[in-house]
């Protein structure tokens, strides 16, 4: 959990110390991280405490504490980056090599890409696979060797220097950006101590104060060499959680940011619920489910009863994800946000969705000249809904299960948009999907079961719809669309699978897949 409040009322000298507090530890901190990627593989207990130590001289135990953890943070993350850069070459190389052995203009199939359309694109693409072949032994030769390339402050940042007039920036402008990316500002929190921070420290009404490097000393207004902001800190959004922690002293983080743009500064106090324990699948649909398909810029959603039937008409939670990244995740909280309520509304206790994962389909190799497709594909943020939905899901009681995305939509839109679509209620592919997910996720087949014929109907005429339970006796049973000549051996409809319907859905698959519980 993070929440946020602008340090508002600032004084000039409030300012001025800020500003040198993380000029100060953003250089210890530029320092020790180069120190650590010296390290590389070679890092041990040992020589984290001599960082350490030395850090302590020219701040703070605890602030050194801080550093270096973060330190470690920011290795550890650019290690994993690189595994999945290398990942990516790999796939990469994998399927140029595959469509370089294919004859030219051989067609692909669903499984994997044919060969190349013509001679000028096979020698192109040979070109690429070298080049990819020597980035892959590059990278790879860095992974052994435990060798990472880490820019504090955004590569991004630092690439933007040189083109100054395409990001319309001065050098003075950039400059003071740079300084403020490289600052260091933040500690963590330790339980027992008071208000659960011991190097920055918010009482509960609001008082800020912050333990002074060993070099700063002398800017401190208060005793134990803390000084003592002159603004008040007032959090709205989940306060009364942040003041319950607080006043039992148990363990909150505290990071300060300087926003540029706005010229502003901006507290934001972090910290981590304790685990909740997972209910059963049997007990979270009890009151049905919400199937929910993810796309590029909505989420479908269709609320299903406890039987499987959808209820009521579809939702559509849009976002827009072609802005800054702080708006994209805006964007996201709030489509998420509505999705909950509305689940809490209607009482139901579990959300169905898709357990997507596009790392290996969002190469162009794979997809050839499908650039279109390839920018859809990467524009849904599977991981980054995923993984909001399942924390925020958890503070409201609700379930979130992960199913099997294979066939939803086409299923959906085979079986469901046709019977839920009237005169007054038009049904897309995406509502169907949600349809197919969610029952997917209660244990229900998706597809719908053949009818019989009509002079067999027990009602005489009349089509029946109902959806009945597996365990209700006499429930219609499945018939094989081609039923195929009449035999003295067997006779029509009397396969093998002819009485399993879900022995029908897949093949090589004799059973629904089984579900994932993600959260509460």
């Amino acid at each position: 959990m993070a929440i946020r409040d602008r340090l508002k009322h600032l004084s000039p000298e409030d300012d001025m110390v800020l500003r040198l507090v993380g000029g100060h530890l953003g250089s210890l901190a530029s320092r020790d991280l180069k120190a650590r990627c010296a390290d590389g593989l070679d890092h041990g207990a040992d020589r984290w405490a001599d960082r350490k130590r030395d850090l302590t001289a020219v701040s703070s135990a605890r602030w050194a504490g801080a550093i270096t953890k973060a330190s470690h943070g920011q290795w550890a993350l650019a290690r994993r980056c690189q595994l999945a850069h290398i990942r990516s070459l790999e796939t990469g190389v994998n399927t140029i090599a595959h469509r370089l052995s294919l004859p030219i203009g051989q067609k692909g199939t669903k499984r994997s890409p044919g060969g190349y359309r013509s001679t000028q694109e096979w020698h192109a693409k040979k070109r690429r696979l070298h080049a990819l072949q020597d980035r892959l032994a590059a990278e790879q030769a860095d992974r052994d060797a435990g060798r990472v390339h880490v820019v504090r402050g955004g590569r991004k940042l630092a690439r933007t220097r040189h083109n100054l007039d395409a990001a319309e920036l001065t050098e003075t402008q950039w400059r003071e950006r740079w300084e403020a990316g490289r600052w260091f500002l933040q500690a963590d929190g330790e339980s027992g101590k008071q208000y659960g921070n011991e190097t920055i420290r918010i009482s509960p009404d609001g008082q800020v104060s912050i333990k002074l490097p060993a070099p700063l000393a002398a800017y401190a207004n208060t005793r134990h060499g803390r000084y003592v902001l002159a603004c008040r800190v007032r959090f709205a959004h989940r306060g009364q959680e942040w003041a319950d922690r607080i006043g039992a002293n148990r363990a909150v983080a505290y990071r300060f940011h300087f926003d540029v743009r706005r010229g502003c500064w901006y507290v934001t106090a972090s910290w981590h619920y304790r685990p909740t324990p997972m209910v059963s699948l049997q007990a979270a649909l009890v009151e049905g489910v919400i199937g929910v398909d993810t796309n590029a810029d909505h989420l479908a959603a269709w609320r299903l009863d406890e039987h499987g039937n959808p209820i009521g008409a579809p939702r559509r939670f849009h976002y827009e994800l072609a802005e800054s990244a702080d708006h994209r995740d805006a964007q996201v909280r709030h489509a998420l946000t509505r999705l909950l309520h509305w689940a809490r509304t209607c009482g139901v206790k579990a959300i169905a969705v898709e357990d997507l994962d596009f790392t290996a389909e969002k190469t162009r190799e794979k997809h050839g000249r499908r650039k279109r497709f390839r920018q859809l594909i990467s524009g849904i943020p599977t991981g980054q809904l995923r993984a909001r939905l399942t924390s925020m899901a958890d503070a409201t009681g609700i379930s979130i299960i992960a199913v099997d995305p294979a066939y939803t939509s086409k299923w959906g839109a085979q079986h469901w948009q046709q019977p839920l679509t009237s005169t007054n209620r038009k049904v897309t592919r995406h509502d169907a999907a949600a349809v197919a997910i969610g029952r997917r996720a209660q244990g229900y087949p998706v597809r719908r079961r053949t009818a019989p014929p009509r002079t067999h109907q027990s009602d005489g005429c009349g089509h029946r719809t109902i959806q009945a339970r597996p365990g209700i006796p006499g429930r219609e049973e499945p018939r094989p669309h081609d039923p195929g000549p009449r035999t003295r051996c067997v006779g029509a409809g009397r396969g093998a699978n002819a009485g399993n319907q879900r022995a029908q859905h897949r093949s090589e698959h004799a059973t629904e897949p089984e579900q994932l519980m993600l959260s509460l």
